[in-house]
Order: structure tokens, then C-alpha cells, then sequence
């Protein structure tokens, strides 16, 4: 059976031709009302070969009409977002601006955003350090009691640990073999009728009695009665707090005991942590303040004492010593304090509110005004902050106007328009 064959259809090439125009005016049709360049690259081509440079770059400062809520919708005319309805607002779309685009924003928009703004000032910015601190015993008026000869303690006055005492109060008694023969020597040597050689011995057992720590006024009262004495009394050597009391009634204690420890509280000190990068200005004899929560409402002032020569490796600080007076022990060790370090003024600095600054991890910035509603971020290199102000080190000149309310939304659109004209090639 032959298969009929098939006669050429003349019309195919026409109907193709259609087929493929329809197609083509569509989507130039959904191009355009999504808001894409409908230009053909012929025409494109055309007309930049007819414009001369300077109004080729021209067409890029003409005034765009961009949605709010879909920026991707651009128009070189007003009228309305075909998406969402809403009214579009005009936007200089010129990507030679800087690093970051302008933000152009009507005054009713600026008045919903609360937009505050503060000139860049020259002034003057104390130097000062805030952290917490603790105090300790001032390590330089601790005294250790020791006796000097090996015997057994008796007649304790003492009764536990923390007990006030002054210098020269009777802690305990001694009886210590060594000592009572330096006393009965003494008493030898006290023959009016002998020699000056016999003289001078008892010079030398009176200072041995001296350097074995008896009392003047033991030694006088054994030479005024002419009787040794069993025990000596062990007395406190300054004003301050027992901290620390090992000897008890009947203990038998050597040269290497200590029997108290007592603490001059007249003076304290105060240990804080310093980050590495605010020990530059710092050094000894610089002023502090302290307030400590235990005492509200009452100051104290001292000083720097003493750096301390190596770094925490964890926590990146340095140790710094202060010394402050506490003439009625009302500075406890271990309480905790508020510490304020003052370093002098640092004077005629650029100086921002801190407020105005937008620290993002990678860099800092501030948005400038350009006027007419611009807007314009710009990064800046800062230096120290003392409270609510800021120095600039470079970025910004004098008498800049900067935001310091509703910076973080005005950065944000700048951003995004940054996005989205690295999307559409125009950086």
C-alpha cells in the first residue's frame, strides 16, 4: 500500500513567523510591566553611539521613580508599582556617588523616621578608664610575728582571728630557754664595782636581750628588780587586723612560726583589669575614683600605684594596682568596687555622639547629610570614647552634619541599593 504523499503546506513559514512574533511582543509586554529595560540591544547600542559622553552620563543623574516596597521596579516617570499599588517615589540613581549610595527621602518620610541629626564638633575629651575592682590588704603594711627563740606560747589574750588591736597590746607571753639566759648574763654584768671591760659586756647583754625582742621596758624593769623573768610578753608591732593566728595556750613554736599576722587597714589596695587596648595612656601616679556598694553615696580618691608586667592570657587584661586611704576602716578586702581612672584631657578632638555611630563587626560608620533630604553613609576611623562621646581620627571634617536618630534604617537602604545596582552592573 503506497503512502499518499504529503503536499507542501505554503502557509507554514507565515504562520511560524506569527507564532514567533506573538511570543516576542508578550514578553516585551510582562518585561515592561515588571519593570525591565524592554530595549533591544540594537537600539541600546544606537542610541549610546548617538550620545556624546557627557549626556551619555548625564541620563544616569536623571531623576528614577522607584517603590518603596519593591525596589526592583524602576520608572523614569511617576506613577504607581504595579505590583503593589503604591505610590513611587523619586530616587538620584547615580552609582559615581561613593562607596555607598545616596538616600534621597521627602521630609514627610524623615519626620516618620525621626531623624535627628548634630553637627561634628571640635572639642575637648577626658581620658578615663571604668571597671570594677576589689580590695585587698595593702601587702606593704602586713607584719609577721615570729619569736626569736624557740619556747612554748602561754597566756594568750588573743581569742580568735579579726580581733582590732594596737601596736604594743600584749598578745601572749613566751618562756623561752634561750631568753632567760640572756637574762640571767645581764644581770651578771650589772656589777657597779667592775671594770669598763665589764661595762661593756653588759652593753652587749642588753642588746642581745633587744635583738632576742624583749621590751625596753622588761629590760629596765629586770635590771631595776634584779630578777629574771620566766616569760617575756610577745606585743603587736603596729595598729591593724589579726588576720591570720596560729598560736594557741601550751604550743611549742620556733623561729619559723608564725604566730599572727596583722594588717594595717589604714591603707588598702585596689586590684583591677585593664583591656590591652586601653593601656596605652595609662602609668603610675595617674588619679582614680572609687565608689564601693557597701557605702553608697560616699567617694574615695587614690592613685595608679603600679602596673603589673604581664597580660592575662585569657582574658587579654592587665593587672593594675591602686592605693587609696582608708583612715576609718570602713574599706573592707574582698569588696567588690567601682573604679574610675582619669588620664587627663586630650584636647581639641573631633568628636562625635556616640549615638551617631553604627558599628557593624567590619566597619564603622556614620550617615552624613548632603541636604535637599540626601543622605549618605561613610565610614570613619575612630579613637577613644569617653560617655556619649566619640573620636573621629579620619572620615568626617568640622562642622559635618551627621544623624544620630534613624541612621540604622537610612545605612540599611543605602545597602541595599548598593545590592542592587552591583546586580544590575551599574558599579
Amino acid at each position: 500500500m503506497s503512502i499518499p504523499s504529503r503536499r507542501p503546506d505554503d502557509g507554514a513559514p507565515l504562520r511560524r513567523f506569527l507564532l514567533v512574533l506573538g511570543l516576542t511582543m508578550g514578553l516585551v509586554a510582562c518585561g515592561a510591566e515588571l519593570g525591565f529595560d524592554t530595549e533591544t540591544p540594537s537600539e541600546s547600542a544606537a542610541e549610546a553611539a548617538d550620545d556624546s559622553p557627557m549626556e551619555h552620563a548625564a541620563k544616569h543623574l536623571d531623576p528614577k521613580y522607584v517603590c518603596p516596597m519593591h525596589p526592583q521596579i524602576i520608572r523614569d516617570e511617576e506613577g504607581t508599582c504595579p505590583i503593589c499599588g503604591m505610590d513611587l517615589v523619586e530616587k538620584l540613581m547615580d552609582p559615581m556617588t561613593g562607596k555607598y549610595p545616596e538616600v534621597a527621602l521627602t521630609s514627610a518620610v524623615v519626620q516618620t523616621l525621626g531623624v535627628r541629626t548634630a553637627p561634628v564638633e571640635r572639642g575637648t575629651l577626658w581620658k578615663y578608664i571604668k571597671t570594677v575592682g576589689r580590695i585587698a590588704y595593702d601587702e606593704t603594711r602586713l607584719a609577721h610575728v615570729h619569736p626569736r627563740a624557740p619556747g612554748w606560747i602561754e597566756s594568750l589574750s588573743l581569742r580568735a582571728e579579726g580581733e582590732p588591736v594596737q601596736a604594743g597590746q600584749e598578745l601572749a607571753e613566751l618562756y623561752a630557754p634561750a631568753i632567760l639566759n640572756a637574762q640571767v648574763d645581764f644581770l651578771l654584768a650589772q656589777d657597779r664595782n667592775a671594770a669598763d671591760r665589764r661595762r661593756v659586756s653588759a652593753d652587749k647583754a642588753r642588746n642581745i636581750l633587744r635583738l632576742l625582742d624583749v621590751p625596753d621596758d622588761v629590760i629596765t624593769a629586770i635590771q631595776r628588780d634584779g630578777e629574771a623573768r620566766n616569760r617575756v610578753p610577745i606585743r603587736a608591732p603596729i595598729d591593724g587586723i589579726v588576720t591570720q593566728m596560729v598560736a594557741r595556750d601550751g604550743m611549742y613554736v620556733t623561729e619559723a612560726s608564725e604566730m599572727f599576722t596583722i594588717a594595717d587597714l589604714s591603707q588598702v589596695w585596689v586590684m583591677v583589669d585593664i583591656y590591652e587596648s586601653q593601656i596605652d595612656w595609662l602609668s603610675e601616679g595617674l588619679s582614680a575614683e572609687m565608689r564601693v556598694p557597701a557605702r553608697p553615696g560616699r567617694t574615695w580618691e587614690g592613685e595608679v600605684d603600679y602596673l603589673y608586667p604581664e597580660l592575662d592570657p585569657v582574658s587579654r587584661t592587665l593587672q593594675v594596682r591602686l592605693v587609696f586611704e582608708n583612715p576609718d576602716r570602713v574599706l573592707k578586702p574582698n569588696m567588690f568596687a567601682d573604679v574610675v581612672i582619669y588620664g587627663g584631657p586630650k584636647r581639641e578632638v573631633l568628636k562625635i555622639p556616640a549615638e551617631a555611630l553604627i558599628v557593624t563587626g567590619e566597619r564603622e560608620s556614620v550617615v552624613t547629610v548632603l541636604g535637599d533630604g540626601r543622605f549618605q553613609p561613610v565610614d570613619v576611623v575612630t579613637g577613644m570614647q569617653r560617655g556619649d562621646e566619640v573620636e573621629i581620627l579620619s572620615g568626617l571634617d568640622e562642622d559635618d552634619e551627621i544623624v544620630v536618630s534613624g541612621q540604622f534604617l537610612i545605612d540599611s537602604e543605602s545597602n541595599l541599593q548598593a545590592s542592587f545596582q552591583r546586580m544590575s552592573g551599574a558599579q
